[in-house]
């Protein structure tokens, strides 16, 4: 399930011969011909609601795919999936033993894009905690198909993924290869999972305290938080204009500390802003990776890695702003207190000099938000 993809874009054009008509009936047939060639997009910004809850699974996988083998390996496991931005975004942990691969831990993030009306689906298991691109499709008649591109054995080929018996507790996915651009595909992982009806979402809600090592540094932000956010406007122009928003967001653990799921929704003068963070470590590396999107375009944006060393943890990447490449840095501080501190800075001169533009303290809600979530 870790592979790469692409999107698929669908351009649909018309010739349109006007004759002009009958004066009066002009509104009359311009009305109609937009009720036949426009009917209205479908939203499916719920399609994955299904999913949400806890499930046993089942899991086939061809050994070798693409190469003639009909060997298959079984084995089961378990996954928990919890709704973000009301549905139009989850996160599913998923966990098996696999004969042929050993133990996989790994983890989905679906986002919804409100725009196109598609997902997105990213995967990352807890080896390096990288996030590869996603799957990007919808639903479509009760079947959802989701599309991308990787390579194997040194050759590019497309991935497909396949949900069908939605509406049942027993879902069903299949992911298949195909390595002449579409026209025949041969299914190489098979997933079918059922219902657990018992206490398991309670359990993967509540917030445990684990011993702290390198993997747990921003166990500190589980849980539900109050958000004052300034954000300077027009950054690295000489502008000192800055805005301020309030909102609130919840922090939620993934792998058990080693990955975190942390939103946030703010309001203020210059709009509302609805965003996720997904947070993953790399044991090897023992660096964190930080993957942003917002619920306008669902989309994650490449990912801040860096570390913490005495207390501050600091976050680079690169970006292009007007058109010119500039360094990313991301601070967090007073990660131990009960107001912890970030800041986003912007470099154009190689990290020489940084200007501050998005500064946000937190503050923890004593209530029993953490428990609810």
């Amino acid at each position: 399930m870790n592979i790469r993809h692409v999107r698929t874009y669908l351009i649909v054009c018309s010739l349109v011969v006007v004759v002009p008509p009958l004066k009066g009936l002009v509104q009359q047939n311009s009305d109609a011909s937009k009720a036949v060639s426009q009917p209205a997009e479908r939203d499916g910004q719920h399609d994955f609601d299904f999913e949400l809850g806890s499930w046993t699974i089942h899991l086939k996988r061809r050994l070798h795919p693409l190469t003639g083998s009909t060997t298959w390996v079984e084995f089961d496991g378990t996954s928990f999936t919890r709704k973000i931005w009301d549905g139009r975004s989850q996160i599913e942990e998923f966990e098996t033993d696999s004969p042929a691969a050993g133990h996989i831990e790994g983890l989905t993030l679906r986002t919804y894009n409100p725009q196109s009306h598609q997902w997105s689906l990213y995967w990352a298991n807890s080896k390096d905690g990288t996030v590869v691109p996603p799957q990007i499709g919808e639903f479509r008649n009760g079947q959802g198909e989701f599309y991308g591109q990787d390579t194997l054995n040194g050759k590019a080929i497309l991935i497909r993924f396949i949900w069908s018996n939605t509406t049942t507790n027993t879902p069903h996915f299949e992911q298949s290869f195909s390595e002449d651009g579409g026209k025949t595909w041969e299914v190489n992982w098979i997933t079918d999972q059922t219902r657990v009806n018992d206490e398991s979402d309670k359990a993967h809600s509540a917030s445990t305290v684990a011993e702290r090592d390198g993997q747990h540094d921003f166990e500190p932000l589980i849980g539900a938080w109050k958000y004052h956010l300034k954000r300077r406007q027009n950054p690295l122009t000489g502008s000192n204009t800055w805005t301020e928003l309030n909102g609130t967001g919840v922090c939620y653990k993934v792998w058990d500390g080693r990955a975190e799921l942390d939103t946030i929704e703010v309001d203020g003068p210059t709009g509302h802003i609805e965003g996720l963070t997904l947070r993953t470590y790399n044991p090897q590396s023992h660096q964190w990776r930080l993957y942003w999107a917002n619920s306008k375009t669902g989309i994650l944006d490449p990912p801040q890695v860096g570390e913490f060393k005495n207390g501050r943890g600091e976050f680079f990447a690169q970006d292009t702003i007007n058109g010119k490449t500039i360094s990313i840095r991301f601070v967090w501080t007073d990660m131990t207190t009960s107001t912890p501190h970030f800041e986003q800075s912007f470099s154009d001169d190689g990290g020489k000099t940084w200007e501050v533009n998005w500064i946000t303290d937190q503050t923890r809600v004593k209530d029993d938000s953490d428990k609810t979530h």
